[in-house]
């Protein structure tokens, strides 16, 4: 178009000196206001752009800039007319228009007005004569610049040129308000999305703690119950055993020296050899019995860790023995799957500091999780026949780490569920069966607490790899068989 000038740009034209233009009174106040809106150095944007072009067209003027004035320059926000973006504050007109934030500031022949006839802008390119500028004046009564048109000739501003430049400035104001607050909202929105972020994690502690604590003492309380009686059978049973062997040997004794035909009789209608063959074994499966129910007291005890707070040293494979033990029955097999196996590849492994009854929660919720991933059988990817598997291994990484893997072959998860997995209250099982926070509370436990990683490995119809992998502080290796074995089929499950 042959009335679009062409501007240089003038920031080498700097005066050496220290620029002098006016300033607000509430200059500071305004500068801070400005960069509120983080508009400055932006990308154009077509709104503004409709406004400089309807200003230009409407004022019959060649240019015509939306003008914000930062500290020490005027930055074009929309230049109709111009290819410059930014000119020094100490050249600005707008600088001047700013002071009286209420009028249209117009200046008829820039080369007869002392304030601007020296001015570079005036002198030589682009030889500005004419100006009129409306102040952008926001809510706040900030003067963030100015919508203004520029002729390089002189010439009268019409008090209905004026009005219509006033109210296209109100609308510029109105675009930058509309990005302030568009802004604000998104801050709104993130704000909010930290505060839940925050609340779930709070909330996640809060269950944590509330559900180890009370779980810790039903737990404890549990096994003191049951290890009163236990000690009381365990007493008795060895002194029924003596008891037993006694009264045989009385009545073979007596057999042998008083034999009667009726006592021969009532010998023979119950069957007393039977009875002393049997009854040893009667009194060993009662022991076996007696056995299993101190192992699981241990096993309870060992979970707990009711008597035991804050980090101790830990031996992760008695822990996990101690898991395995509490969910043994879990293994056995049901109507929709046969018998679990339970593989153990334990290495070799140092000690850790740790809180032993938060790990042993992760372990629960993991080992829990993938009897759970084979309750309808082993993933269609593997062989037909293929029995369900559960492989508990355990390796140390280097002198400061260790890794804990549980794998099971059963159906995986799909791409969509593992992006969830660790989210707060996502759960895949039935209403009433968990709340989703199992998962959840183990990644806080893990990454949180004992600034480990808790991550995984899952493929649709193949099986989930969990690896708990922790940082080691304390030195003495625990020894551990690193050949596999194979146990057979929990008193606990997991309800989250």
């Amino acid at each position: 178009m042959a009335d679009i000038i062409e501007f240089q740009s003038l920031a080498a034209q700097r005066l050496p000196e220290q620029p002098r233009f006016p300033h607000p009174p509430n200059e500071l106040e305004r500068l801070a206001t400005l960069l509120e809106y983080k508009v400055l150095d932006s990308l154009p944007e077509q709104q503004y752009d409709d406004l400089t072009a309807i200003a230009a067209h409407i004022c019959d003027a060649p240019i015509a800039l939306v003008s914000l004035l930062d500290g020490d320059r005027q930055w074009f926000k929309s230049h109709h007319g111009i290819d410059a973006t930014e000119t020094p504050r100490e050249h600005a007109f707008c600088a001047h228009a700013i002071m009286q934030p209420e009028n249209v500031m117009v200046v008829p022949n820039a080369a007869v007005d002392q304030r601007f006839q020296e001015n570079p802008l005036v002198v030589s390119h682009p030889n500005i004569r004419f100006y009129a500028g409306t102040p952008l004046v926001n809510p706040e009564g900030m003067a963030l610049g100015t919508l203004c048109v520029i002729d390089r000739v002189p010439r009268e501003f019409p008090p209905e040129q004026a009005a219509a430049l006033q109210a296209l400035g109100r609308q510029v104001v109105a675009q930058l308000e509309l990005r302030r607050q568009a802004q604000q909202l998104q801050q709104d929105k993130q704000d909010l999305k930290t505060a839940l972020q925050q609340l779930r994690t709070t909330q996640t502690s809060l269950i944590q703690s509330e559900k180890m604590s009370a779980l810790g003492e039903l737990v404890a309380g549990v096994a003191h119950e049951f290890n009163n009686p236990l000690t009381f059978i365990q007493g008795n049973l060895d002194h029924c055993q003596d008891y037993t062997q006694e009264l045989l040997a009385l009545i073979e004794l007596y057999q042998m020296s008083a034999p009667e035909k009726a006592i021969a009789d009532r010998i023979a209608e119950i069957d007393l050899d039977y009875i002393q063959q049997d009854l040893p074994e009667l009194f060993a499966s009662m022991q076996n019995g007696v056995d299993r129910v101190q192992t699981i007291v241990q096993a309870l005890r060992t979970f707990s860790h009711h008597d035991e707070s804050g980090i101790k040293a830990a031996n992760i494979h008695d822990d996990l023995d101690t898991i395995c033990t509490l969910l043994d029955n879990r293994l056995q097999a049901t109507e929709l799957r046969p018998e679990i196996t339970l593989v153990k590849q334990y290495g070799k492994l140092p000690g850790i500091s740790c809180v032993p009854s938060q790990l042993n929660q992760v372990w629960m919720q993991l080992l829990g999780n993938a009897i759970d991933a084979l309750g309808q059988g082993v993933g269609s990817a593997h062989p037909a026949g293929t029995a369900p598997q559960i492989t508990l291994t355990t390796q140390s990484l280097s002198e400061q780490q260790i890794r804990v893997t549980i794998a099971d072959n059963g159906h995986g998860i799909s791409s969509e569920r593992q992006t969830k997995i660790f989210e707060p209250f996502y759960t895949t099982k039935k209403v009433g069966v968990g709340i989703g926070m199992g998962l959840a509370i183990s990644y806080k436990i893990v990454a949180k607490e004992h600034q480990g990683q808790l991550t995984f490995d899952s493929t649709v119809d193949w099986g989930t790899q969990m690896q708990v992998t922790l940082p080691v502080t304390t030195g003495s290796m625990v020894s551990a068989a690193s050949a596999s074995s194979t146990v057979g089929a929990s008193v606990l499950t997991s309800t989250l």
